[in-house]
């Protein structure tokens, strides 16, 4: 594998990507469907999604490629894909709340082990560098020549005084109750893949989530994550938290930083 070719397209792909998605968020208006799940998607997710896809099987023809807004390639079955979520935070992008972000991740044997997060509407870009080691690139960001990057590192939590991210749109009284285990100095809440983000920069050191998501929602997060330091267990068991499942449909999970002590369900 030729990890400094892939994070060159997977940066490049994010960016061009998120273009096409703020020229529609910018729009007056614009059209937003159902899809049979009932969950939104417009014509930025399908858009960015195109431009994604088409640049990934020309740029990685031996790869497979899963993506959310092509039902077909939920059936793949592959130990190596390449998994994207075009339009993460889909609710947050038609309330104009700017938590929405690009994904695109490498999975390798159940582990995302290189990916990229780009939030175009905040402003901010993570992604894991060839190595596999996780920076934030500071704007502007120009798809041809990246920008000046610092890396970026999981904080040493105070298990008295924990900063906490939980889903702004998903939120519920089970995930207050279980985060009310905790010692909490600051709960705050972000759309999207965002909160794995929060995690891997030390702006939080817990982000726990008690409801539905894809791989495609977790995978890029997740390798930035643990390009930082941090880690994602289950929810249930606090075992490694694996990709390539069938669907893709995950179980609830736990992203910290290592040392945080983590509460049984």
């Amino acid at each position: 594998m030729d990890y400094n070719a892939l994070m060159v397209e997977l940066r490049r792909s994010a960016l061009l990507a998120g273009d096409r998605i703020m020229e529609v968020y910018e729009a007056d208006d614009f059209e937003v469907r159902a899809k049979s799940d009932d969950s939104p998607v417009t014509v930025a997710d399908e858009a960015a999604d195109a431009l994604i896809s088409e640049r990934l099987r020309a740029a990685f023809p031996d790869i497979a490629l899963v993506t959310e807004e092509q039902a077909g390639s939920h059936a793949i079955e592959a130990r190596t894909f390449l998994i994207v979520d075009p339009l993460d935070g889909t609710k947050e992008f038609v309330q104009r709340r700017g938590d929405f972000t690009v994904n695109i991740a490498l999975v390798e044997d159940a582990v995302p082990t290189r990916g990229v997060v780009y939030a175009p509407a905040k402003g901010r870009l993570f992604y894991t560098t060839a190595d596999g080691e996780s920076v934030e690139e500071i704007g502007p960001f120009d798809a041809e020549t990246p920008g000046d990057a610092k890396p970026i590192h999981v904080r040493t939590p105070d298990n008295g005084a924990l900063f906490v991210v939980a889903s702004k749109s998903h939120r519920d009284a089970a995930t207050d109750a279980y985060i009310a285990k905790y010692g909490v100095a600051d709960l705050k809440s972000a759309g999207s893949s965002l909160k794995f983000c929060l995690v891997a920069t030390g702006e939080a050191d817990l982000y726990p989530r008690l409801g539905r998501t894809m791989e495609w929602d977790t995978a890029a997060g997740d390798a930035v994550l643990r390009g930082a330091g941090g880690t994602v267990v289950r929810f249930d068991d606090h075992a490694p938290f694996d990709y390539g499942k069938a669907g893709f449909a995950n179980g609830f999970f736990i992203a910290h930083a290592p040392g945080v002590e983590l509460k049984t369900p």
